[in-house]
């Protein structure tokens, strides 16, 4: 099994071309099911996740090709069956359930998967979807849902969901009359779904808002659309150049996507210099304590938490990390400890206390965004951090090594026996 060996202490400088969003790459894919015909997606990352929701989508009969674009012809899907093989290791193949449901109305999908962050129940969906006239039953680890017709319902969100927000937006496209999503999902990967789906004939309104209305159409059809820029690849190489003291300008994103990321750069004394599609960040060898709280968007994103908390381990002072979203996305805390941090939980809370350098250890990745806290961390420290189970990385980060590399990081992948 694949591990990465970094050697720190070498400033970055230079330039990094951000890759597309699997976040939002992924609900495109899926929404591809809705409608028959050949799909063209541009700008899709070469990732893990896409690999298997690609798999997912060929196990029902869709004909995938990805050369420069990402083709899917789902003109002849064969079986509504999401199998657990394939949905055990990726949360987001639910996704498909909203889709299937739309335009065959009947599904039946493995209980999903993925990272162990903490619980993430597709109960919002479900319940959501019994609104909408969806008979509901758990078979065996599976949903299995059917309805006679979909009909429009004002469904609220007892929580923001932006998997449950993309599901429902997706069924109610072709659901009859109108569908009002409340306290729906902010994000802007939401925005990039609803304005793939209008390409598709959909008639959605309100989304980026906490209120999305959706009227029901006969039918969909094929679109092409560009998958937008990765916002958590962009912070994290924001933490990159400023926990190096390098300088880096990140090329091909949307910085007001990130601005409750960057702002918080600013804060910890990093430099910024923000344009249309890039953002110069330049770090100054020192770096500030500052607090953070994850909340939806547009507020701190969770998958953020790790790798700002890698930064603030050299900080200033002391920082207050606190996790709202998940209540288990500390598990990177122990790896950072073995790597010198000084680091104490308190409940959802993690108290950082910054040092004045890190050592480099064998550690190991537990899910995709501690992955990349850990190189973080290995990339400021003294001597060699040996990182394994970076299968994590490679769901969500797209050769990260060769972008890291190609801007002066000693990093590099090798095979070995990591757990």
């Amino acid at each position: 099994m694949d591990k990465l060996l970094v050697e720190g202490g070498a400033p970055l400088g230079g330039e990094i071309r951000i890759s597309g969003a699997k976040n939002c790459a992924l609900p495109l894919m899926a929404a591809t099911l809705i409608a028959c015909g050949k799909h063209r997606l541009s700008n899709v990352p070469r990732l893990r996740d896409i690999m298997t929701m690609r798999s997912l989508l060929a196990h029902m009969g869709a004909v995938c090709e990805h050369a420069t674009d990402l083709e899917i012809d789902t003109s002849d899907i064969h079986t509504l069956t999401a199998p657990y093989e394939l949905v055990k290791t990726m949360r987001a193949s639910v996704l498909v359930l909203g889709p299937m449901l739309a335009r065959y109305r009947r599904a039946r999908v493995s209980l999903p998967g993925g990272c162990a962050i903490g619980a993430r129940p597709i109960n919002l969906h479900l319940k959501a979807l019994e609104q909408m006239g969806v008979e509901i039953a758990l078979e065996h680890g599976y949903v299995v849902g059917e309805a006679k017709r979909l009909r429009g319902a004002r469904i609220v969100f007892e929580q923001v969901t932006v998997t449950g927000t993309e599901n429902i937006m997706m069924a109610a496209c072709l659901a009859d009359g109108v569908t009002v999503l409340e306290n729906a999902a902010r994000e802007p990967e939401v925005v990039a779904l609803a304005d793939y789906l209008r390409l598709m004939g959909a008639q959605i309104e309100g989304a980026g808002g906490d209120e999305i209305t959706i009227t029901g159409v006969a039918e969909l059809h094929p679109a092409c659309c560009e998958v937008i820029p990765d916002r958590i690849e962009a912070g994290t190489y924001l933490a990159a150049a400023a926990i190096t003291g390098g300088s880096l300008r990140l090329k091909g994103l949307r910085p007001e996507h990130i601005l409750s990321v960057s702002q918080k750069f600013v804060d910890a004394g990093i430099s910024m210099e923000i344009g249309d599609d890039f953002i110069d960040v330049r770090g100054n060898g020192r770096i500030c304590s500052v607090n953070v709280d994850t909340r939806p968007y547009p507020g701190f994103p969770t998958d953020m938490q790790a790798q700002f908390m890698a930064l603030m381990t050299i900080g200033d002072g002391v920082s207050l990390i606190e996790e709202r979203i998940f209540e288990n996305r500390f598990m990177h805390v122990l790896e950072m400890e073995r790597m010198g941090a000084d680091i104490e939980l308190d409940g959802r809370t993690a108290i950082v206390r910054g040092v004045k350098k890190l050592s480099g250890a064998p550690v190991m990745a537990t899910d995709l965004r501690a992955s990349a806290s850990l190189v973080l961390a290995a990339l400021a420290a003294e001597g060699t951090t040996e990182i394994t189970r970076i299968y994590h990385l490679d769901r969500g980060y797209e050769a990260i090594e060769k972008k890291l590399s190609a801007v002066g990081a000693r990093i590099e992948r090798v095979s070995g026996k990591g757990e």
